[in-house]
């Protein structure tokens, strides 16, 4: 399953640095950032073969819904300082984007289309929720 974690941050008069390093099992290869998401869009639908994902909303919230095929759960980033770990497994869907928001998302491969899985995982645990999102997803890619 996904794991918050809580990033290192050191303050100063000069400002605050955070440090993002040993993420991943492997090396950092992708860098892109989702930004400008209008007003009820949901973002995602996918897991992966093989990358792993680390999520950080750099200002703004938004919330992310994780489902490893046993289990799922909500995650809000709402702090520069947190960063969700997505495991390839991890089937997630972004929503609830405040305005002017910025998600940060690395990754440990670089784009490759036949990464991508796009069918959620056959049965939900919690059917409202998978539910609403799935519909939501529908409306997003129509």
């Amino acid at each position: 399953m996904a794991t918050l974690l809580q990033l290192d941050s050191f303050k100063s008069e000069s400002g605050d640095l955070t440090v993002l390093e040993k993420i991943f099992p492997t090396a950092i290869k992708r860098v892109f950032y989702i930004c400008d998401v209008p007003s009820g869009s949901v973002r995602g639908g996918h897991r992966h073969h093989k990358t792993w994902q680390a999520l950080v909303c750099l200002k703004g919230e938004c919330r992310v819904f994780v489902d490893n095929g046993s289990s799922e759960e909500f995650y809000q980033l709402n702090s520069s300082n947190q960063c969700l770990i997505l495991e390839p497994k991890d089937w997630h869907l972004m929503d609830n984007f405040s305005e002017g928001s910025i998600l940060l998302v690395i990754a440990n491969e670089t784009y490759d289309k036949a990464d991508y899985i796009d069918t959620p995982y056959p049965k939900a645990k919690n059917e409202n929720s998978f539910s609403r999102f799935k519909a939501r997803q529908h409306a997003f890619i129509s």
